[in-house]
């Protein structure tokens, strides 16, 4: 919003390059969930499961100090952001039994929110059946990169960052156009065979090469960073008290729609700083917030 706001000042209508990534194969998971599955599925699952248990022992905060002075002495191009939250994020993944399995701990905050929401008169809850949930839309016979496109288009693109850019666009009265979701850029970018998108574990291949001939190299080889806020120093600091209000054990207990335990015991361990659970915490912060909202507008 506040980016929307600034453009505002000078321009009343801005080009996004949402779609890129979805398109041209830029997102990290992708180079990493190819070259992952294609190492986990000859380990034994015993094996992979005790692996995971190791990397999750320690923080993500730990992690990160103790990989810093590694970081540090890797080409920026090589460099991780959040390099311990992705380790975790990777011992997840280590716990997969196929590639939409894998994919859903990839994109997924809660990896079974089945054990939180609660269900009817104590029946554990189903997860609604959308496309990353029912395997009748599963993209079957795809490479398993092409497949976490195809779902990334249909699910993250437009129920999330598209969403996300609408609105904060228009709360500034900002115009945005997206010229990468152009159909014909769609249907061309979608007909490019894997390997003139990802080249020996570089994505966008093709964009960086129409890029090369106008920006100097320096701005294109740096670490993808993503849109990210310090969330999980808020949720510590001066959003606190308002999450805590939320979180409350007897508050939820009350309402009936979350199982408190899983939950309070994120929040114990994100507030103690031995966990960053600002992610998973956020999507029930949002609901509690939205639920308050609720209650407090008049029926009409």
């Amino acid at each position: 919003f506040l980016v929307s706001k600034m453009a505002r000042e000078h321009v009343t209508v801005a080009l996004s390059g949402d779609g890129g990534d979805e398109l041209f194969a830029g997102y990290n998971r992708y180079v990493l969930g190819q070259r992952l599955w294609g190492r986990l599925e000859r380990i034994p699952a015993s094996i992979r499961n005790a692996s995971a248990g190791i990397l999750t022992g320690i923080s993500p905060d730990a992690w990160d100090k103790i990989l810093a002075p590694v970081q540090a002495r890797l080409p920026s191009r090589w460099a991780v952001a959040n390099v311990g939250d992705k380790l975790h994020k990777g011992a997840s993944a280590m716990r997969a039994d196929s590639t939409a399995d894998l994919y859903r701990r990839l994109v997924s905050v809660w990896d079974d929110p089945t054990l939180v929401v609660k269900g009817i008169e104590g029946q554990r809850v189903r997860e609604p059946m959308t496309v990353l949930s029912n395997p009748e839309d599963q993209a079957h016979g795809k490479d398993f990169v092409q497949q976490m496109m195809e779902l990334d288009m249909l699910s993250y693109l437009p129920d999330d960052i598209l969403c996300k850019v609408d609105r904060a666009a228009m709360g500034a009265s900002l115009e945005t156009r997206v010229p990468f979701l152009d159909h014909r850029l769609v249907e061309f970018a979608w007909h490019l065979p894997l390997q003139h998108k990802l080249r020996q574990g570089v994505g966008k291949w093709p964009l960086r090469q129409v890029l090369y001939r106008h920006v100097p190299n320096e701005l294109i080889e740096r670490p993808k960073v993503g849109f990210g806020i310090p969330l999980h120093d808020w949720l510590r600091g001066p959003l606190r008290n308002w999450a805590e209000s939320l979180l409350s054990h007897h508050r939820l207990e009350r309402e009936g729609f979350f199982h408190p335990a899983p939950i309070r015991q994120k929040w114990e361990e994100h507030v103690s700083g031995r966990r960053n659970w600002a992610e998973s915490l956020w999507t029930i912060l949002m609901f509690q917030a939205w639920l308050d909202h609720e209650k407090a507008t008049p029926c009409a």
